[in-house]
């Protein structure tokens, strides 16, 4: 289903790698995968790298990548109606309840508030 709606999945070419590697050495607090996701949004024009972890967003940053989190996802979603407030309202009450996800208390409660009124 993502793939139908425009996600790609990608190779990652030797160069992209080497560069992984280089900010796993350089950047202690991030994973490989984090690297990899950096490296990866480094080679595409444009992209965007979605994360909630502060020290990816802020080598990104560094490096001039766009970076947004979860709740602007979740706000895109909503101003290009192409989720129902109902969904929406329903994916940030599971966020909110799981314990292994860390979001913004307040954040989250005013956009709950939010959808509630729109249904």
């Amino acid at each position: 289903m993502l793939c139908d709606n425009g996600l790609e999945i990608r190779e990652l070419p030797g160069a992209t790698v080497t560069r992984a590697a280089a900010h796993f050495n350089r950047h202690k607090r991030l994973t490989l995968n984090d690297c990899f996701a950096l490296a990866l949004a480094q080679d595409i024009d444009d992209s965007i790298l979605l994360t909630g972890d502060s020290a990816l967003r802020t080598v990104a940053e560094r490096n001039g990548i766009e970076v947004h989190g979860v709740l602007w996802v979740t706000d895109e979603l909503e101003s290009h109606g192409i989720a129902s407030p109902r969904k929406l309202y329903d994916a940030l009450r599971l966020l909110h309840d799981d314990p292994l996800v860390f979001l913004p208390d307040d954040e989250v409660q005013r956009r709950i508030r939010h959808l509630a009124r729109l249904f």
